[in-house]
């Protein structure tokens, strides 16, 4: 039995329950206490790192647990850059990014080896391994910018995409001069070097998606997902260091690959986005404190003047490169901020050098002690650089992130001001429901957290029976899902005499701006279906609806292939389900395929300039040509068709024969039907409870809802 008296209280804590006790409440409250005093709560967590220390109060030693911990929190800040990063911006702002890579590599280097050579008195290997230090940074200040909501800005972007530029070219000098002073660098070393990361590059790009659309498909399981997603982070970074480069360069590579694979709206993502923020990468920042020695300023002035340098040098190096990146591509004061931030930060790989420099033995003394390609003042110094580039880094990238945020968020207010987005979502099979979900938070903007409704319809004549009970599990359930992803969804449990009545009386009393409906992949879409649908609930309220049938899941979608009728760029509804599309677009990663005429193309791009998202279009107008499409279709399409009431401008008679095609040559595909919101629909039409046409989709358990009513169910009024 352990009692108070047998445990060892002695410093440094050697009790691993004590030692995770400690870390946990450093976590939970540095950021509640610095916040009120606006210091940066990554800022904080590496303070607290330092005073628990063993430079500190030595509370804690920086063991093997806290730097396995640390080591997975670094690959999952970098992870999440290349995870978050939106790949059609990163294709579109690739030279940019390329021209900021080589502006933060180029002037650290030119400036630290000025510095290591004439103001140090450095040898040519110390001062290009200095200047090398320099170049690189370590993207400390994401997590915060993340959190604020501007991780999607061209400046972000471009700088995540420079730092593994210059993050890469940095670690390449530092192997050259490892290789130099050990006598490797020949044209051996140089073969090898290039063909490994090639490999390397070729198997994580190529092959890692094609692992991961494999296993999203076979397995289902929430928990499988997010540990398949870590294993496939660390194998990457084993594969870059066999391949001769650092981790976090194959941390950053895996991130790119699954990219597609985690839509950033998804539950996935939202498990590790909070694994990481809460846990890893808390561990790193306070590994990071750890480091620090503030005796360091007192030991000598050797240190203190290397010190001084290397801060100077480092946050100029910076601030030029950011300042040049701002006037070529002539961006805002705050991007500025947000790529000096970002990129200001020296941490991680200026670490792995210091260190490999600081053991590499290059010769002896006369009194046999070791010369160090590194001495100490420098490790010294670069501990001191670290503290420092950090704090400026964080109050710069923090200034910078929130003036962008509350930019963006007055443009959006200002934008969605007369648009209240409110999905609703019928639902009663358990089986649609995450597709159906997933499909309603990837479609809406992320900035609308409250506009998800849920709603599972009882007949009148079964109050308190298991029907109800059943309807109460599934919202529930969906609830659940949402929740999941920050997401708060309505739930609406609805007494009707039918389900018609039921989803349009909803609509009109909640304002409904978009419906979703789900079809079972199990069903077909029924000849009747359509025509029902637009008789039954088209007929008596308006808002964009769409009929979704999966058959995989909607992450392992690579394209959605979208079919456009003639006109539909007159109707009023257009912009909003374009919009649901650049939504899907942005939130999935996955690319728009249109199939249109010329003036629809014209109305698209016209849209384009206030929602810029990369489309590809082909020209097509005949509809009763539909069927030459099958072949555009590949696997792992989702195929996307705007249909339209019967009488409006963009109607095609062509558009009666889509069941048929869907059933025939569609049928493992998944796809989405969209009628958009149309001029001249009456919210107050009349249901005729006497049409027998029209009942008949809603007396089947069958037939809508999987196809609507296949989830619901109908009784006749007792008379």
């Amino acid at each position: 039995m352990i009692s108070l008296l047998t445990i060892d209280y002695s410093l440094p804590f050697t009790n691993p329950v004590l030692k995770f006790l400690l870390i946990l409440i450093i976590i939970l409250f540095t950021p509640i206490l610095l916040n009120k005093i606006k210091i940066p709560a990554l800022l904080g967590l590496i303070i607290a790192g330092a005073v628990i220390g063993p430079n500190g109060f030595n509370l804690m030693e920086r063991d093997s647990g806290i730097i396995l911990s640390g080591t997975a929190g670094l690959l999952y800040i970098m992870f999440l850059a290349g995870l978050e990063i939106d790949l059609a911006d990163f294709k579109k702002n690739s030279k940019k990014s390329i021209v900021f890579g080589l502006y933060t590599f180029i002037v650290p280097m030119a400036l630290g080896m000025f510095a290591g050579l004439y103001l140090l008195e450095f040898s040519m290997a110390t001062s290009v391994l200095l200047a090398s230090m320099f170049a690189s940074h370590t993207l400390i200040a994401y997590p915060l910018i993340s959190k604020l909501g501007v991780a999607k800005n061209r400046a972000v972007n471009i700088t995540v995409g420079g730092t593994l530029i210059t993050d890469t070219l940095a670690l390449l000098v530092l192997a050259v001069i490892v290789g130099m002073n050990t006598g490797e660098v020949n044209l051996a070393f140089w073969v090898k070097l290039s063909v490994s990361v090639l490999i390397f590059g070729a198997t994580v790009m190529l092959i890692f998606p094609i692992i991961g659309r494999w296993f999203f498909k076979k397995f289902d399981d929430n928990i499988s997902h997010y540990i398949f997603v870590l294993m496939m982070v660390f194998l990457g970074a084993f594969l870059a260091e066999i391949a001769g480069i650092e981790a976090i360069v194959g941390a950053f590579l895996t991130g790119l690959a699954l990219n597609r694979l985690i839509p950033h709206t998804s539950p996935l993502m939202n498990r590790i986005e909070f694994v990481g923020n809460a846990i890893f990468i808390p561990f790193f920042l306070i590994g990071v404190g750890m480091l620090v020695d503030y005796r360091a300023f007192f030991k000598d002035f050797e240190t203190i003047k290397v010190a001084t340098i290397m801060i100077l040098i480092a946050t100029t190096a910076k601030f030029l490169a950011a300042w040049l990146t701002q006037k070529t591509f002539h961006f805002s004061v705050d991007e500025r901020r947000l790529i000096f931030g970002l990129s200001n930060a020296q941490a991680a790989a200026t670490l792995a050098a210091v260190l490999i420099g600081y053991n590499l033995i290059i010769g002896t003394t006369s009194a046999g002690e070791p010369i160090r390609l590194l001495n100490e003042s420098i490790l010294n110094g670069t501990i001191l650089m670290i503290l420092f580039t950090c704090t400026i880094a964080s109050f710069v990238a923090q200034k910078g992130a929130k003036n962008i945020a509350l930019l963006e968020h007055s443009e959006t207010a200002s934008d969605e001001e007369d648009y209240l987005e409110k999905i609703l979502i019928p639902i009663n099979n358990s089986d649609t429901i995450d597709d159906l979900l997933n499909l309603g938070i990837t479609a809406k903007s992320q900035q609308n957290k409250e506009g998800l409704f849920a709603l599972s319809i009882v007949d009148d004549y079964e109050t308190g029976s298991s029907a109800e009970k059943h309807a109460r599990k599934i919202l529930g359930h969906a609830a659940v899902t949402a929740s999941a992803t920050d997401n708060t969804l309505h739930q609406l449990l609805r007494y009707d005499i039918n389900i018609v009545n039921g989803i349009s009386n909803v609509t009109k009393e909640h304002k409904i701006t978009d419906l979703i409906l789900g079809l079972h992949v199990k069903r077909n879409l029924s000849d009747s279906f359509l025509g029902n649908l637009t008789e039954g609930i088209l007929s008596r309220c308006n808002p964009t609806t769409l009929i979704y049938k999966p058959t995989q899941p909607f992450s392992t979608l690579k394209r959605h292939v979208i079919i456009v009728p003639e006109h539909a760029e007159i109707e009023i509804g257009f912009p909003l389900w374009l919009k649901k599309l650049w939504n899907i677009a942005q939130n999935s990663s996955a690319k728009l395929v249109f199939f249109a005429s010329e003036e629809t193309k014209t109305a698209i791009d016209s849209l384009q300039l206030k929602h810029p998202v990369v489309y590809e279009y082909h020209h097509f107008k005949n509809w009763a040509d539909f069927l030459v499409l099958k072949n555009e279709i590949l696997k792992d399409d989702n195929l996307v068709i705007v249909l339209s009431r019967k009488n409006m401008p963009s109607y095609d008679a062509n558009m009666s024969n889509i069941p048929n095609y869907l059933n025939t040559y569609f049928k493992k595909k998944s796809y989405l039907l969209i009628y958009p919101k149309q001029a001249g629909v009456k919210d107050t039409s009349p249901i005729n409870l006497t049409n027998p046409t029209l009942l008949e989709p809603f007396d089947k358990m069958d037939e809508i809802g999987q196809t609507i009513s296949n989830i619901f169910r109908k009784k006749q009024p007792k008379k």
